[in-house]
């Protein structure tokens, strides 16, 4: 005889959501909690993965053991090796003592490796070992550590396609994508839109001392059509700016962004449209992003990646092709701006 699941509730995951979608988002994430094998979390930016990782890790029988986060495409290669495994004393110049990594600090529990399509192929080595053998070497030293810990990595980037492409190898992929769960973007499970809205209303108005206790017909329904490519964290945020901007009870149409609505805002709305570059940017990717329809598909190639490829090519030009220069005006570190650039064929210059 076959165990019963046990009944989750979606609160048990940290989640908003009874969508079929996600229904079998609820189910998928139950069985892989029962289990000690690795977990890949598949889905766009915004969409819960870290949510469901943390859920992975409650509902197991390592959920009085640590849960360690690390997201791998927030650090430069140089330390992220060094973040994830620990280095010796003396091995690099800023090593002034002995320091476990992050997978040691997992020990017993669990490990979500966030972005794992941004790691490098020399680390994906290392990793790969760690999954067969739970094996890894601290940096600078030579003797092997054993660890015991549970893998879940998550990629917002189609990891088949990667590993097609060249650019994540292939052993590691399977190894990884034993038990794969794939998280659906907000605009295929538009029935989970308004508990969403009435969620967020009562967070940030209860945050920002307001009491909104309704939609308004016509904003529920333009943020029901909208595509939402910013998923959850877009419609979240868009909630708390119209707790702030709201004079009444109701979350009004007029106060969305244009981006949702499709139409003009009144002046009100309008104070707070942004200005900057950067924000008018944004805003435009995200019109581009809704008139591309439903059917559209590899948008984040289409547009995204295009625009980003242009900003760096532009920036580069401006800063005379110093890399560390263009990296101060993009607020980021150097190592980032490298990897962005080789993405993109640009990784020509030189200081």
């Amino acid at each position: 005889m076959t165990s019963s699941l046990p009944e989750f509730q979606p609160a048990d995951f940290g989640l908003i959501g009874e969508s079929p979608a996600m229904r079998e988002v609820y189910r998928l994430t139950a069985l892989a909690a029962r289990s000690n094998a690795s977990v890949l979390l598949l889905g766009e930016t915004g969409t819960g993965k870290e949510l469901i990782a943390g859920a992975l890790h409650r509902l197991s029988a390592r959920s009085t053991a640590p849960f360690v986060r690390v997201n791998c495409g927030a650090l430069p290669e140089t330390l992220l090796d060094s973040e994830l495994f620990g280095h010796v004393k003396g091995s690099f110049t800023d090593a002034i003592r002995d320091r476990a990594g992050r997978f040691e600090a997992a020990t017993g529990g669990t490990i979500f490796l966030d972005e794992i399509n941004s790691t490098s192929s020399t680390l994906q080595v290392k990793l790969l070992r760690v999954l067969q053998e739970r094996q890894f070497e601290r940096v600078g030293e030579s003797r092997s550590v054993e660890v015991d810990v549970r893998v879940i990595a998550a990629s917002n980037r189609d990891l088949a396609k990667e590993v097609s492409e060249g650019r994540f190898r292939e052993d590691l992929f399977w190894r990884l994508n034993v038990l794969p769960i794939q998280l659906p973007p907000l605009r295929r499970r538009r029935e989970d839109i308004e508990p969403l809205i009435r969620h967020f209303l009562g967070i940030y108005g209860q945050l920002n001392e307001r009491q909104i206790d309704d939609v308004e017909p016509a904003a529920l329904a333009a943020m029901v059509e909208y595509n939402w490519p910013g998923n959850v964290r877009e419609l979240q945020n868009y909630v708390e700016r119209a707790v702030v901007l709201a004079t009444g009870r109701v979350l009004e149409r007029s106060l969305l962004p244009v981006c949702v609505t499709g139409g003009p805002q009144d002046v009100q709305s309008a104070v707070f449209r942004p200005t900057d570059d950067q924000s008018l940017l944004r805003e435009f990717v995200f019109n581009q992003l809704s008139r591309a329809g439903k059917e559209a598909s590899n948008l984040y190639d289409q547009i995204v990646l295009p625009l980003e490829k242009e900003l760096l090519h532009q920036v580069m030009e401006n800063c005379r092709q110093v890399q560390t220069k263009a990296a101060q005006c993009l607020g980021m570190n150097r190592n980032t701006l490298y990897k962005k650039l080789k993405e993109h064929g640009l990784d020509k210059a030189e200081e």
